[in-house]
């Protein structure tokens, strides 16, 4: 059975870390937008509110909630936060995607 979205321990260590200081309740939110280079694009951001359609995630240091629309894209997919000497970015690697652009924020999966 396939895990629905797992989230790595680098990648609740920087939730973590972003939300102290934050709004109590806050967590990340993940969700798939239409758009971007290849179709469809990653959207994060932090938000206190919770909808009737969340999915929750992680863990109670490190909440992650992503709406069923966005999941049926994400199903299968990992969280992680990969640091190098240039960058340090949050990457979901995608198991439906197809394609994606160089920057890896956009994705196209087939149909």
């Amino acid at each position: 059975m396939t895990t629905e979205f797992t989230v790595t321990e680098s990648a609740k260590a920087r939730i973590s870390h972003i939300l102290v200081g934050e709004p109590e309740g806050s967590r990340l939110r993940i969700s798939v937008l239409g758009g971007g280079c290849s179709g469809f694009q990653y959207h994060f951001d932090l938000d206190a509110s919770t909808q009737a359609d969340d999915l929750h995630y992680g863990d109670a240091s490190a909440p992650v909630v992503i709406d069923e629309t966005s999941l049926g894209l994400l199903q299968g997919s990992m969280l992680d936060f990969v640091e190098s000497l240039g960058s340090a970015a949050f990457e979901i690697k995608n198991p439906n995607a197809k394609a994606s652009c160089g920057c890896g924020n956009s994705f196209t999966v087939a149909l």
